[in-house]
């Protein structure tokens, strides 16, 4: 039987507060909501929990892309209060899209024996697209929690889900 991992990715303020520097806009309500049934159903299930945290310096090369956003130490980057992590739940910080891409990520994932990862959080086409396609390339089976995903592009998140299912073999749910 598969053991799996519920990864939650970049549920922070700055994305999911209507103040927040790259907010998503009125979907992630919703997103919250879904994110935290999976977090108590994981915890039942005595699911690993990791949160994969953007996370930035001031000066941070992306900021040619995109405004300034989750720098560390600011309000911003902290996980939204409807979901902040419980004492055990291992929080990863990363500096780009993919959860995997120079991070502890898989070595945490390996050291646990988790095979089958469940991904939530947002954005669907640029975070978790990457790191859905970083798990399927190192071996893991990977969810993903259609309801639980959100994006600022309606038609970019529907893209992402699409691409993690026809491409990389992700069960989208």
């Amino acid at each position: 039987m598969p053991k799996k991992a519920l990864i939650v990715i970049d549920m922070l303020r700055d994305f999911v507060e209507p103040d927040g520097k790259l907010y998503i806009g009125p979907t992630a309500k919703g997103v919250v909501e879904a994110i935290s049934r999976e977090i108590e159903k994981a915890r039942s299930c005595r699911w690993p929990i990791i949160y994969v945290c953007d996370t930035h310096s001031k000066d941070d090369p992306e900021f040619n892309m995109f405004p300034p956003h989750c720098i560390i130490g600011t309000p911003g980057a902290e996980v939204v209060d409807e979901l902040k992590p419980h004492p055990g739940d291992k929080i990863i910080p990363k500096r780009r899209y993919s959860g995997f891409f120079q991070t502890d990520l898989d070595l945490t994932l390996r050291e646990l024996d988790i095979d089958e990862v469940v991904l939530v959080g947002v954005c669907t086409n640029i975070c978790n697209l990457y790191t859905a396609a970083d798990a399927r390339m190192l071996n893991y089976k990977v969810t993903a929690l259609r309801d639980c995903m959100s994006s600022f592009d309606e038609a970019a998140h529907k893209f992402a889900l699409k691409e993690m299912e026809q491409t990389l073999g992700v069960t989208v749910v």
